[in-house]
């Protein structure tokens, strides 16, 4: 179960397809030998130090001994090498020891972490998240005291939402912050799906917690952010006794067993307000945003692990007499399915790869361009990008993880190939940080109306704009413009539609929001290829990953207009007990 990081493939997605020198004036210091000299870096650590214990901790995973998480084999070692070699304050700003450069590095660099070791990469990426969340909405004391430690990966955080009663319904929540009259909140309440909610990794861990106060209204605008350490920490950053709060339990999973997926127990631990009062909801989304990409990188590249142990499985098992070479026995690889499963599942990885780099370019532009109008039309590209990013992408990465077993046959089924732990580990990631269900709804509630429909019209004209680059490109690639601008017409009439419904039968336009979602995904998607495949460095794979999408998805994309404009008709009149309840 080797692991080769994609070095290369990323280093020409960021160039060629995320259009990553845009942020040349931006981030003057993210030239091109420091952007190969990062992304080499990554892949050696990924490949020697994060790879080979990832098998260890699927098979042995995080233990709860004694009120104590303990990692599984080698993570805590593997940690404190990752935030030695600086890897947590990469995009960070400076102003709190980072190096403030691009967050689209970041995500490029992470999705290799992610694809060595995914249970691992879920700590830092969590890290991450708090780091961002303390950055904009924390007091001045969490950003001399804690972010510094977060920043510098010496101290971990978490991100505390879900409760027994309360998933995706953030207005249900009961923890509550009660003020302890000295300023601060002591906190009561159980929390469950805490990534790495505690580990043996540092010495500290930040809590930000969703909860309550007594005097809060109702539903989701009573919500409000706290900040709990597990070690209760001085001015200066000493740190002193332990907080009331620790672990109920470890969850037993499908997957990512390396990673301590923890019930919390709040007990009156002290607690610190970050942002405004009531506010908390809002404030957590910035952590969350963040994750949602992070997760959509996750997909890809946990597709990528699976389709390179896939090739290699093709390359090694000889089976049956290959069509066109007529050997017997014949390598997998030589056999024109195998081949063409491969191709796609390296295909949909690219484009999944280039939505995600993409979405963390735009991100990149709206918070660092010089002038406003780039700045506000990044932001709206990042918006609409971010659902796809995390839905479309962790859809392929459960595709190809799967695509990935069935290459293996039934030896991707016996656990001791390694092909199933992709699969299982890939199962998680259309559900946290937002089930894409969830992503579906935002996206046609919240992001097709940005900017009066601006945000949507601008990614269309961007397509249309390659489009007609396709159409005089190399005569190989022109019948894919004519696929590629199909689908995009489909989704044009599929976003009108919406638009339309949206306003008048909301039920509706629900109904169609995930196969909305995958409609827009497919099309952007088949355009980011066609950017790669157009690119003057392209080999000739791109154009061949190209042809394989566009006939194989993009092919399909308008007759996925009928399940969009579908309508709730049909749905509305179903009863439990028609469907055998």
């Amino acid at each position: 179960m080797t692991f080769r990081a994609p070095v290369r493939d990323l280093a020409f997605a960021l160039r060629h397809v995320a259009d990553f020198g845009r942020l040349a004036d931006a981030y003057p210091e993210a030239d091109a030998d420091t952007v190969d000299a990062v992304l080499e870096a990554a892949g050696v650590f990924a490949s020697e130090v994060l790879a080979p214990i990832n098998r260890a901790g699927d098979l042995t995973g995080a233990k709860l001994e004694n009120g104590v998480v303990r990692s599984a084999p080698g993570f805590a070692d593997a940690y404190k090498a990752f935030a030695e070699a600086g890897w947590t304050s990469l995009a960070a700003s400076p102003d709190h020891g980072g190096q403030g450069l691009p967050k689209a590095l970041e995500i490029a660099t992470l999705e290799m972490v992610q694809a060595a070791n995914m249970a691992f990469g879920l700590c830092p990426m969590l890290s991450l998240g708090a780091i961002e969340a303390l950055a904009l909405h924390g007091t001045e004391r969490h950003k001399s005291v804690f972010l510094p430690k977060l920043v510098s990966g010496e101290w971990t955080g978490t991100m505390n939402l879900t409760e027994p009663q309360a998933g995706s319904d953030l207005a249900a929540l009961t923890t509550m912050a009660t003020p302890d009259g000295q300023g601060g909140y002591t906190l009561s309440g159980q929390k469950i799906f805490i990534t790495w909610g505690d580990h043996d990794a540092t010495d500290n861990i930040v809590h930000l917690v969703l909860a309550r106060t007594p005097d809060a209204p109702a539903g989701v605008k009573g919500v409000s952010l706290f900040l709990a350490s597990k070690v209760l920490v001085d001015d200066e950053g000493k740190m002193g006794a332990g907080n009331d709060v620790r672990v109920g339990g470890l969850e037993h999973k499908l997957g990512i067993h390396g990673s301590p997926t923890c019930v919390m127990l709040f007990e009156g631990a002290k607690a610190e307000l970050v942002g405004k009062l009531h506010h908390g909801v809002a404030h957590m989304f910035t952590m969350m945003n963040a994750a949602r990409l992070q997760v959509g990188a996750q997909g890809t590249a946990i597709a990528e692990r699976a389709y390179q142990q896939a090739l290699n499985f093709s390359l090694e098992r000889v089976q049956g007499r290959s069509a066109w070479t007529g050997a017997y026995p014949s390598r997998l690889f030589d056999h024109p399915d195998v081949r063409r499963t491969l191709l796609l599942m390296k295909a949909k990885i690219e484009a999944a790869r280039g939505i995600c780099l993409s979405t963390a370019v735009a991100a990149d532009l709206a918070h660092a361009a010089a002038d406003e109008e780039t700045r506000a039309a990044a932001k709206l590209r990042e918006e609409l990008l971010t659902p796809i990013a995390k839905a479309w992408s962790t859809d392929v990465g459960v595709e190809v993880a799967s695509l990935g077993v069935q290459i293996h046959g039934g030896m991707g089924f016996i656990e001791e190939t390694g092909a199933a732990q992709h699969y299982r580990d890939a199962r998680i990631t259309p559900i946290y940080e937002g089930t894409n269900g969830i992503q579906a709804i935002d996206l046609i509630g919240r992001k097709l109306g940005l900017a009066d429909g601006q945000a949507v019209a601008d990614l269309m004209d961007d397509i249309r704009d390659t489009i007609e680059a396709l159409k005089g490109a190399d005569a190989s690639l022109t019948p894919v413009a004519g696929r590629l601008e199909a689908a995009l017409n489909a989704a044009a009439s599929a976003t009108a539609w919406l638009v339309e419904r949206r306003a008048r039968a909301m039920p509706d336009a629900l109904s169609g929001a995930t196969a909305y979602l995958k409609l827009l995904g497919d099309t952007v998607g088949g355009w980011m290829l066609a950017k790669g495949a157009l690119a003057p460095e392209a080999e000739a794979l791109r154009g061949q990953l190209l042809r394989v999408y566009a006939e194989s998805v993009l092919a399909q994309v308008p007759g996925q207009l009928a399940a969009v404009t579908l309508g709730d008709a049909d749905l509305v009149a179903v009863t439990p007990e028609a469907l055998g309840a």
